[in-house]
C-alpha cells in the first residue's frame, strides 16, 4: 500500500482543515482509499520530523518526497485542492 506521511501539530487550524478536507476527499474519491495515511504529530516524533525538509504544517510526503506544505495564506478550499493534487501524485507514482 502506498503510504503518505502527514506531519501536523495538535491544535493547528490548518491541520484541522486538512483533516476535514481529507475526510471529504475520501468520501468523494473512493480510489484514495488505496493510500495509507500516516499522521505524525511532529512534537511526538521529533526525530522523524527532523528527517524531512519542511517548515510549516500540514506537510505531506510520499517516499520521502514532499508533496505539499501548507502556506499560512491558504484557506480551506486551497488546502483541499492541494491535498487532492498530492493524493493524485502519490497514486500516479
Amino acid at each position: 500500500m502506498r503510504e503518505i506521511e502527514i506531519f501536523y501539530l495538535t491544535g493547528c487550524p490548518y491541520c484541522n482543515n486538512a483533516r476535514k478536507a481529507i475526510a471529504e476527499l475520501l468520501q468523494e474519491e473512493p480510489g484514495y482509499g488505496a493510500l495509507a495515511l500516516r499522521w505524525i504529530e511532529e512534537n511526538q516524533e521529533p526525530a522523524l520530523a527532523n528527517e524531512r525538509d519542511y517548515y510549516r504544517v500540514p506537510s505531506l510526503f510520499y517516499r520521502g518526497d514532499k508533496l505539499y506544505e501548507c502556506s499560512p495564506l491558504e484557506g480551506y478550499e486551497a488546502i483541499k485542492t492541494h491535498l487532492k493534487a498530492a493524493f493524485d501524485r502519490a497514486l500516479a507514482a
